[in-house]
């Protein structure tokens, strides 16, 4: 949780030394287009302090990227009129996380744009699968556990 990391294309945006179309900066937060522009609109929202990942985050952090993620969100659903919006966040290469500096992606949604599919074709009848409640209130205590002392 470095101020700035040399190595870190995010960190490099942030102090200037890359250039990037960012529409909205704040004390400690910065939204501005992904380069990959898929959907027009794909907006990426990060802190201005290096967190590599969600885990990572302090509070206050946490907060005010919520608070411009929601402000981007509606910047894009005023100018884009989208069906719909995906925001993500992945963590660790298994999640897909291209660029170790913690941000969301704020993703413009339109019926049918193939984009982000949930649960793809292969896993779709195990991940529709119902459970029943007291096999999710098993898969639930550990976590509500975990959630009691404040995993750290």
């Amino acid at each position: 949780m470095t101020p700035h990391k040399n190595d870190c294309v995010f960190c490099r945006i942030i102090q200037g030394e890359l250039d990037a179309a960012v529409i909205y900066e704040d004390e400690s937060t910065m939204a501005f287009l992904n380069l990959r522009q898929s959907n027009e609109g794909h907006v990426l929202v990060v802190p201005r302090r290096h967190f590599e990942q969600i885990y990572d985050l302090d509070d206050d952090s946490a907060c005010a990227l919520a608070c411009t993620v929601r402000k981007v969100a509606r910047a894009v659903r005023c100018v884009y009129s989208p069906d719909g919006l995906s925001i993500w966040q992945s963590n660790g290469p298994a999640a897909y996380q291209e660029v170790p500096h913690v941000h969301w992606h704020v993703f413009p949604r339109y019926t049918d744009d193939g984009h982000l599919v949930v649960y793809p074709k292969e896993t779709a009848g195990r991940a529709r699968r119902e459970y029943p409640l007291q096999s999710l209130k098993r898969i639930a205590d550990p976590l509500i556990s975990a959630l009691e002392v404040e995993v750290a």
